[in-house]
Order: structure tokens, then C-alpha cells, then sequence
């Protein structure tokens, strides 16, 4: 590995992003690990990770549409409160305007379990979902997603400052919906599966 000038991937420090000791209600598992969705903005998933920058750690809040598994909000604090998982939200909702019935699919933290979150839900009509207590693998799709920007991305650099793993995190991003390709969707990207779909639906109506 000297030679070839490589090094493995050093084991990342752990936080704990999921904080389910709260008074707030919890919803019940209304994806219950059903991961195939055949329209877009009918289920939505979401979760916290963290970033070890020189200047301290940097939070994450992602959100997916599972149906082309496109990021489509995202947000990045050096907090874990609910605005972090809000601005993610309130940039899914600017960019896809779903319609009523969208299940949307979170753990039982307190930044997606607190009122002003909810409330947003609420006014667009949402159903609320939430994994089991302990259980990863009720949100399987979101956790792949926050392993595969820190192994493709995270993992490769060291950051000196939050605002500059803000703006690589950023660009991740676009890559990541653009060119990314995706074995879930027939290994295309998740813009062009859904360019893809788009065409097949003007076509119909041609």
C-alpha cells in the first residue's frame, strides 16, 4: 500500500444524532421496510450524520425521495436542533411541492418529532413515519445513502473548516443526483432516472 501510495479509510468517531428520550408524540413504522416506490414524492426519508471538521463536527440532515433516490433537501449545522432538519425539509418542499398522501419516514428523534416539524407535515398533508426504537434497518435506504457520502467523499479529505465541507459536501450533492449511478434504478443516475421518466410520460401524452 506504501508503494502504491494508498491508505485505508480510518474508523470515523461516533455521535449520537438520534435522541428519543422526549415527550413529543411518535408516529407508527407506515413504511415498515417497503423500499419500492413506483412514483416520485410518495415516500420521502430522513435522517441526521455528522462531520469531523478541524474546527469541530458538522451536522448533516438529508432527506431522499425513494423513488429515484434523489437528494432532494439537505441542510448542515454545527447544532442538532430542529432547524437543521426544517431548512432540509423546507428545501425538499420548495423543490418538489408533493402532493396530499406523501408518507414521510424519519427516526423518533426529537428534531423530527418536535412541533414545529410536525406542524410542517401537517399543513402539507403528510402521513408520518418512523422507524422501530433501535432499529436501522427500518430506514436501510437513508443510512446506505450517509454511508456512501462518507466513504466516497468524507472519508477522502480533511476538512480545516466548517464552511469548507459545507461547499464539498454541497457539490457531493449535485454529483450524487447527476452522475452518480444508482444499482436500485438500473444504474443510471438518480436526475436521469427521473429525466427518463419524464420523457416516457410526454411521449405517452405526444
Amino acid at each position: 500500500m506504501n508503494e502504491l501510495g494508498l491508505r485505508a479509510v480510518p474508523k470515523e468517531r461516533y455521535v449520537v444524532t438520534t435522541d428519543s428520550n422526549h415527550n413529543y408524540n411518535i408516529y407508527p413504522n407506515l413504511l415498515d421496510q417497503n423500499f419500492e416506490v413506483d412514483e416520485p414524492n410518495t415516500v420521502w426519508v430522513t435522517d441526521i450524520t455528522y462531520v469531523w471538521t478541524m474546527e469541530g463536527w458538522l451536522y448533516l440532515a438529508s432527506i431522499i425521495d425513494l423513488y429515484s433516490r434523489k437528494v432532494i433537501g439537505w441542510s448542515m449545522a454545527d447544532h442538532m436542533r430542529t432547524e437543521l432538519t426544517l431548512n432540509a425539509l423546507k428545501m425538499a418542499l420548495v423543490t418538489r411541492q408533493p402532493n396530499e398522501g406523501l408518507i414521510h419516514h424519519s427516526d423518533r428523534g426529537s428534531q423530527y418529532c418536535a412541533n414545529e416539524y410536525i406542524e410542517r407535515l401537517d399543513e402539507i398533508t403528510a402521513d408520518i413515519s418512523m422507524s422501530r426504537t433501535g432499529n436501522p434497518y427500518d430506514n436501510a435506504c437513508m443510512e446506505s445513502f450517509h454511508a456512501s457520502i462518507k466513504k466516497e467523499f468524507v472519508y477522502r479529505h480533511r476538512f480545516e473548516t466548517k464552511e469548507q465541507a459545507k461547499k464539498g459536501i454541497t457539490s457531493y450533492m449535485h454529483f450524487y443526483n447527476e452522475k452518480r449511478r444508482h444499482s436500485t434504478i438500473g444504474y443510471v443516475s438518480p436526475n436521469q432516472f427521473e429525466r427518463r421518466r419524464l420523457r416516457l410520460e410526454e411521449n405517452r401524452s405526444a
